[in-house]
Formats: C-alpha cells, structure tokens, sequence
C-alpha cells in the first residue's frame, strides 16, 4: 500500500487529524498516530513512513548500524539551528539531565548512572583504562568479540601485562555456557567483559547468571551492550553488571556518534576518570591541588560537546518509548523467526543462531556449505538487500538484523534470494 493510501485508510478508523497529510508531515507536525493496533500491519506501515530510509533497497544491518526517522534527524537540525543563530554550545543540565532520565527509565537504572558517551567503544575504553589492573591480572572475553571489545583489551595486554583468557559461548544453553566460564576463571582473573549479545550469532548471553557467578567470586564484570539497547526490555539494575556500554546508533536509531555508559553508583571510586575536562568536577582548586569528581557518573565526560546529537539521541528514546520497547521487541520477533524459520528449510544453509528462541536475539546469522560467504552476500546483493558479513570468531557467515522498519515481504525476499543462489 502506497503512503498517502495508507493514510487515507487509517482517516476512516479515527486517525482523523492525519488525514491529507504524507506520513513525513504527520511525524512532523506532532499529529495523532493512528488508531491501530500493532497487530494491524497498517500500524508498521505507518512506523515504516517514519523513515527517510530508501524503499529501494531492504535495509537488514541494523546491528551495525540503525536507520534513524525524521524525529531524530529534525531534533538534530533542529538544535543545530537553535544554537548556530547565538553561537552557543547548548550546554544545559537540566536538559541533559531530562535525556538521561529517560534513557534511565528504559534501560533500568538511575540517571546519575549514565554517561554520554560517543559510541560503545568509548565506553569500554573507560573500562579497560579505569579499572585498577595490573600486570598478570586475568581478563576474560568471549572468542567472539567485537574489535572493539577484542582490540581495546589487546592493547591493554601489550601496554599493561593483562592476561587474556578466553571461552566459547554455547548456543544450545545458557548452563553450558556458564560451565565453559567457569573453566577458565582463576584466583588471578580480576574482570569479565562480554557482549549482552554475541555479534557473531546475535546469542542472547545469560548476563544474570554471570553477575552473580563474578559477585561470588568477587570479579569485577562489564558487559559491552551495543547490540542490544532498543531491541529488548531489560533491566540493569536487575542484570546486575558493574557497568555496561551501549550505542545510540543502532537499535535505538539515535545520531551517528552518540552512546550511553553506565556505571553501577558504587563502581563510580573504582572505575577511574583519566579523561577528564569541563564538567567532570564538582569543584576544584588549583593552587591548592585540591579537586573533588561529579558523585554521577557525568565525572566520565568532559568538554565542549555535540549538544545538537545528544538532543537527536533524547528524541529517539522517546519514539522507542513511543512505540514501546515491548512491542518492538515482538516485532523484531516476528520478522527474525520468520526469517530463522525459512533459512531451515533450505537445503545446504546452516542457521548458527541458536534453535532455542529464549537464546535468540533479532541477529540471525547463516552460511551456505558450497558457496562462500562474500559470494552469497554478492547474490543477495542484487536483489538489493544489505547484509553483514561475519568473520569475528573465524566465522564465515552472514548475518540478518530485523527491525522495526523491516517488513515480512523483505524477510521474505531474503529467502527468495538465498534459495535462488546457485554453487
């Protein structure tokens, strides 16, 4: 159904006010969303027309990175153009302060807990050159990482003499899992960082468990959260980590260059700030040398920043809330195990995302026996879809991320154009 159809459908069932409107003007204006239930397809209809992102192509990377809806992108300009007319960087606290209670509310935590920050890396920065390791302290990572989880780390090892151990995730359950952990933990590891969801696989990793596994052992446990934030509701104070780094370019579909860092509040003396600027202090006193950090975690942040970005990443937490983090999450659902579902039934494609759909994420990730990964994504690409490629973990496989601007037609053309490829 073309938009102004769409609209024109939803005029007669009480959405009155979007009536002779395009769905960019209605997200413009502020008008009613339409009177449909999430269940209607018109309603994702409607969610899709949010979006200046191209119909000419299915887009099916967000995992790497999200597509943002005109909300966030007019926030942006908007803020721009605010602080351009006087020449000012913007920087309120009280506004900042309302981004991060917001933030806080989905993600379960306090908003003294959050800090801006440019993207996940960052935020594992902080960790990796915060935390008081010394040489022969053990750091254990997933086989799977990220570079940003995997080369921060690496660098640490060369610079500082960590040892790195590592263990392989299990896709078939959380309790193996957590029994190959188990094996490689030591007296002398001191910190655990692992992904909330593996890149690799899109497996969703038993986080709970291993918070109270690194408690009782008294390690020190960080998770790099950048593939989930915006795909699922969880809790971080229920999860139960001393800190974890997130993206607000991926599921949440905020600007390029903005992320959140939270620190559990009685991590803030542990974790060290060794960047430090403008509003990293309470107070200081230089010819005293005397100086006291933020008791938040706004003591990781400091200088002149994009205020304008920060303004697009509030923008797009409240459409996520908009729309409820919830009822994403069944879509993305929907949409991923339609798409895990089909690739089963192709021969020579084997799924390496987990069977078990409490494990799986909206990340699913395939190969092909006979052809290679490059060359399938060269196939799917004329049929104008936009995948990842995985190598992370020696892997050789592709990967779907299916998101609320995704739609059962594009999962469907994914099938279509993996069973038409030919060896």
């Amino acid at each position: 159904m073309r938009r102004n159809e769409f609209l024109k459908a939803v005029a007669g069932i009480g959405a009155v006010a979007l009536a002779g409107k395009t769905a960019v003007q209605a997200a413009r204006s502020g008008s009613p969303w339409p009177a449909l239930a999430p269940e209607d397809e018109r309603f994702w209809e409607f969610i899709r027309g949010q979006f200046p992102l191209t119909r000419e192509r299915a887009y099916f990377n967000t995992g790497g990175l999200g597509a943002s809806p005109y909300v966030v992108i007019d926030a942006v300009k908007s803020k721009i153009d605010e602080l351009e007319k006087i020449c000012e960087t913007g920087h309120d606290e009280g506004f900042l302060k309302s981004i991060k209670e917001s933030a806080a509310a989905l993600l379960g935590c306090d908003w003294d807990e959050l800090a801006f920050v440019r993207n996940t890396t960052e935020g594992i920065n902080i960790i990796a050159h915060g935390f008081p390791l010394q040489k022969a302290d053990e750091v254990i990572l997933t086989t799977e990482e990220h570079v940003g989880n995997a080369f921060t780390w690496l660098v640490l090892q060369k610079r500082v003499g960590i040892v790195l151990k590592f263990f392989s995730p299990s896709t078939a359950s959380k309790q193996e899992t957590l029994d190959r952990l188990a094996k490689v933990i030591t007296r002398k590891t001191r910190l655990i960082s692992i992904p909330h969801a593996m890149t690799t696989t899109g497996m969703i990793m038993p986080v709970r468990e291993i918070s109270q596994m690194a408690r009782a052992k008294k390690i020190w446990f960080f998770v790099d959260g950048a593939q989930t934030a915006g795909m699922f509701p969880f809790s971080l104070h229920d999860l139960g980590c001393d800190a974890y780094a997130t993206s607000g370019h991926k599921w949440l579909m905020g600007p390029k260059e903005t992320g959140l860092f939270y620190v559990r509040r009685d991590m803030l003396d542990v974790i060290q700030t060794k960047f430090v600027g403008a509003h990293t202090t309470a107070q200081f006193d230089v010819p005293a040398g005397t100086y006291t950090f933020l008791p938040s975690a706004g003591r990781y942040e400091y200088g002149t920043v994009s205020i304008p970005l920060r303004a697009g990443l509030g923008a797009a937490i409240e459409f996520v809330q908009k729309i409820g983090i919830e009822t994403m999450w069944r879509r993305d659902q929907q949409l991923s195990t339609r798409l895990f579902d089909g690739l089963r039934t192709i021969p020579e494609i084997r799924v390496l995302s987990p069977e078990n759909p409490e494990l799986r994420s909206a990340m699913v990730t395939f190969m092909h026996d006979r052809i290679p990964y490059m060359k399938l994504q060269e196939h799917l690409n004329t049929y104008q879809l936009r995948t990842r490629s995985v190598s992370e973990g020696g892997m050789a496989a592709l990967r779907i991320s299916t998101h609320i601007y995704n739609s059962p037609a594009e999962v469907d053309r994914v099938l279509e154009g993996v069973r038409s490829a030919k060896a």
